[in-house]
């Protein structure tokens, strides 16, 4: 079904008690794409690992990416997955005055 709503997961380290910020970014992504997502999924893991993934795109893994996101990052990495042209409005101009 073409017209089938991405799904997101945030896979989290329960031995390294990430529920609530997996929780928080889970949130973070349904406020800003209510109507783009069809899910966001919590998964419980182990070895501190941490990994959010649209679909099969994996857009954020913690130790390749060194640490967690902030939730602008967040938000525009997922965006860049599923709704490429869109505009987050202040998250992404929020860092446009520096350089």
């Amino acid at each position: 079904m073409s017209d089938e709503k991405p799904r997101v997961s945030i896979l989290y380290c329960t031995q390294c008690n990430w529920l609530l910020r997996a929780g928080w970014m889970a949130q973070e992504l349904l406020s800003t794409f209510s109507d783009a997502l069809g899910e966001v999924a919590l998964i419980p893991g182990t070895g501190g690992n941490f990994e959010i993934r649209v679909g099969e795109v994996l857009v954020w893994e913690r130790k390749r990416d060194g640490g967690f996101p902030g939730p602008k990052e967040l938000k525009q990495r997922v965006r860049d997955v599923i709704e490429p042209g869109r505009d987050l409005g202040h998250t992404d101009r929020a860092d446009h005055t520096q350089g």
